[in-house]
């Protein structure tokens, strides 16, 4: 059994830990609440933009954008894809730069076993040093973005994407990062951004279409808009605002569901030290009864045999 004055020590070094992780878990937890808004914000404004594109939306249209130009044979192979992948700059946070590094090697993998050439862009400090140890070549590298990121930061990964792919120099460009769904659920994803997907089949027609899923008929509705200057113009301005806000939704959903890993790794962190004090303070506890009981002993022992 360990000396008291040992115990002591590790009871005092497991307590200046404990109030260290339960420091992090609260500033993460003020984080998560405004990061949490950030996420909610952007995807009304993104699911506009879908809508409005789906709605301008022709085939005869999509053949004048290069940002709508898909692949002509409809295969992997060959292609020329940029890989995007968004971590974090600090650990703390359990397995969630983990998780996502091991999505992007898969995504890696599958790319290049189809026969495309991956070019890899990385954001956050976690995913360059793990693919610097790896060796892998990264084309690019950003480590300046943090917590709060903005739609500048945005535009400035995505527009070299974009006009490497409008001059035919890219096939695809994808993002692996980690979907907010909620502080415990934040799984990691793909999302192909460019080329951008048409829309479904019933709203090619430049027209928006509903369909009442209620017990009640079925009853479809059409909008049509005037269009002023043009539905070309429209788009060619919609278009890279639409990629742009893709790469920027998968940023600050990224930031928030870091903050949401990191408060629930300091959280468990606090609680196991707890745990462990409790249990140092029980065993500390013991060591000094058993002092405590030797020392009388020696005490009566030594008047014992000054009686003799």
């Amino acid at each position: 059994m360990a000396k008291p004055r040992e115990l002591r020590r590790r009871i005092k070094s497991v307590q200046n830990t404990r109030k260290i992780t339960k420091t992090m878990e609260l500033v993460a937890t003020s984080k998560l609440k405004r990061a949490q808004d950030r996420v909610v914000a952007a995807r009304p404004y993104a699911a506009a933009l879908a809508e409005v594109i789906g709605d301008l939306y022709s085939p005869e249209l999509a053949e004048r954008f290069p940002l709508l130009r898909q692949p002509t044979d409809g295969t992997v192979g060959s292609q020329r894809v940029a890989l995007l992948l968004i971590t974090s700059n600090r650990g703390l946070c359990g397995a969630f730069n983990a998780n996502l590094i091991r999505e992007a090697r898969h995504r890696i993998d599958a790319l290049e076993g189809a026969g495309a050439t991956v070019a890899l862009h990385i954001v956050g400090k976690k995913g360059i040093t793990f693919f610097k140890f790896a060796k892998r070549p990264i084309a690019s590298q950003r480590t300046d973005i943090g917590d709060k990121p903005t739609a500048a930061h945005a535009a400035e990964l995505v527009e070299p994407l974009m006009a490497q792919f409008s001059a035919g120099a890219l096939d695809a460009v994808e993002v692996v990062f980690a979907q907010f769904r909620s502080a415990v659920s934040t799984p990691p994803t793909v999302l192909r951004i460019l080329p951008v997907t048409p829309p479904a089949e019933g709203r090619t027609d430049g027209r928006m279409e509903r369909e009442s899923h209620s017990n009640r008929p079925s009853v479809h509705r059409s909008t049509f808009y005037i269009l002023k200057p043009s539905a070309e113009a429209i788009l060619e301005q919609l278009l890279p605002l639409y990629v742009r806000n893709q790469v920027y939704r998968a940023l600050v959903e990224t930031a928030a569901a870091f903050l949401g890993a990191q408060r629930t790794a300091m959280k468990n962190a606090t609680d196991n030290a707890g745990e462990i004090i409790e249990l140092l303070q029980r065993t500390y506890n013991r060591a000094r009864q058993a002092q405590i009981t030797q020392e009388i002993a020696e005490i009566v022992g030594g008047a014992e045999a000054l009686k003799g």
